[in-house]
């Protein structure tokens, strides 16, 4: 059981790597193809709102085919489309493989954490999930420094080693990943497969909407800030690229941490606890950033406490949309991934216009709204569990069954 759920997360690892390592390689790309960085850096609003786009739209087609097959489809389409961006001669070619690179991503990740789900018991799907999503967080940790270095003197070496870290997650799980549960609906006929209306019928529930938001608005708010880390924490680094390259590491090793906590802390204390502590403690660090970014020994502590809280949300909010409708936890959570792609691309739209009306020192003021609006929307959205209503000598005894969040 460990050895498939590690290579479900080598897989997340190869899409974690791909999506945020062109960061680091945008200068590259920028003088190898001719473009200005800020066109350059399209390529990662382009991939993160495919994916967003992408994600619901194709968890409802490939909804009949079996978990397997869609896993090693989404491997070997990611892993080609890497392929082709590596190759490609310009800048149009590239950004076009990118959108196919996000197509394989939104197939697969979706699918691996469904299937997490599925292989564990009920009191254990929370750990499931963070060993998947915990490719993510290494990813942040490992793959993008590892990518950023081998690509600093060609950025086609970088999308190479994205390439070969598909291909082994795709061997691995075509080799010792077998014997999937099939994770089909149990309505409808078992041999026609049920119609885009019926597939998409999850949409229309509050909860499923309040969770989807929840997502939006929380990576909104932390990737306004992440994404101008650097700004944020320039008096502290003093533009350094040593000190700053140390509060990144501290980061994605506080990731990892986060999202194995995460895992742990929703199977003890439930959803609704972690995201509601977890969306009010970077809300109060974004408050204290424009003064913890004043000095090193503060910049660390913002980097050390955000992404362990950031990460335990990232764990509790596809737990949350799976328990909601369990046959449909593949539609769930791609709707989930969705949310979260589309958070980091509004991302630097947000924090690029925040930085521009309220300064470099300033701007992490707006993710701190950003960040209580997605507490309130917790709020609002979630119940605690009631205790069924005694009987009365006038009625028969009453049971309450309150669903899990």
């Amino acid at each position: 059981m460990r050895l498939r759920l590690l290579l479900l997360a080598l897989g997340t690892f190869a899409v974690g790597t791909d999506s945020m390592v062109m960061a680091g390689i945008l200068g590259l790309i920028s003088r190898d193809l001719g473009v200005s960085v800020p066109t350059a850096g399209q390529l990662v609003t382009v991939f993160a709102l495919s994916y967003g786009l992408l994600a619901p739209v194709l968890a409802t087609v490939t909804a009949r085919w079996p978990r397997r097959r869609l896993l090693l489809t989404a491997l070997a389409f990611f892993t080609a489309a890497n392929a082709l961006s590596a190759l490609a001669p310009t800048y149009p070619l590239l950004l076009a493989t990118r959108v196919l690179a996000a197509a394989g991503a939104a197939l697969y990740t979706p699918t691996a954490n469904a299937v997490a789900t599925s292989l564990v018991p009920p009191e254990r799907r929370g750990r499931a999930l963070a060993t998947v999503l915990g490719g993510m967080t290494v990813a942040t940790a490992l793959g993008v420094p590892l990518g950023t270095w081998i690509g600093r003197a060609d950025w086609r070496l970088t999308m190479w080693l994205v390439v070969v870290l598909g291909a082994a997650a795709l061997a691995g799980q075509a080799l010792l990943l077998r014997d999937l549960p099939t994770g089909l609906p149990t309505t409808g006929s078992a041999t026609t497969p049920p119609g885009l209306r019926e597939r998409l019928a999850p949409l229309r529930d509050r909860r499923v909407l309040g969770a989807a938001a929840t997502t939006f608005l929380f990576f909104l708010a932390f990737n306004s800030v992440y994404i101008y880390i650097a700004t944020a924490v320039h008096p502290a680094t003093g533009g350094e690229a040593g000190r700053l390259s140390l509060v990144m590491l501290v980061m994605g090793v506080a990731s990892v941490a986060g999202s194995w906590l995460g895992g742990r802390a929703v199977d003890h204390w439930g959803v609704r606890k972690v995201m509601l502590t977890g969306s009010a403690i970077p809300a109060l660090a974004f408050v204290a950033l424009p003064w913890l970014g004043r000095t090193m020994p503060g910049a660390l502590l913002y980097a050390l406490v955000v992404p362990v809280a950031g990460w335990a949300v990232a764990v509790a909010l596809p737990h949350r949309l799976a328990s909601i409708d369990p046959p449909n936890a593949p539609l769930l959570i791609s709707i989930n991934s969705s949310s979260l792609y589309l958070g980091m691309a509004a991302g630097g739209g947000a924090g690029s216009v925040s930085v521009a009306l309220l300064g470099d020192r300033w701007f992490p003021l707006t993710s701190a709204l950003l960040a209580l609006l997605a507490t309130a929307t917790v709020l609002a959205t979630t119940r605690t569990p009631r205790e069924p209503s005694p009987p009365t000598p006038a009625a028969a005894p009453t049971e309450v069954t309150v669903p899990s969040r």
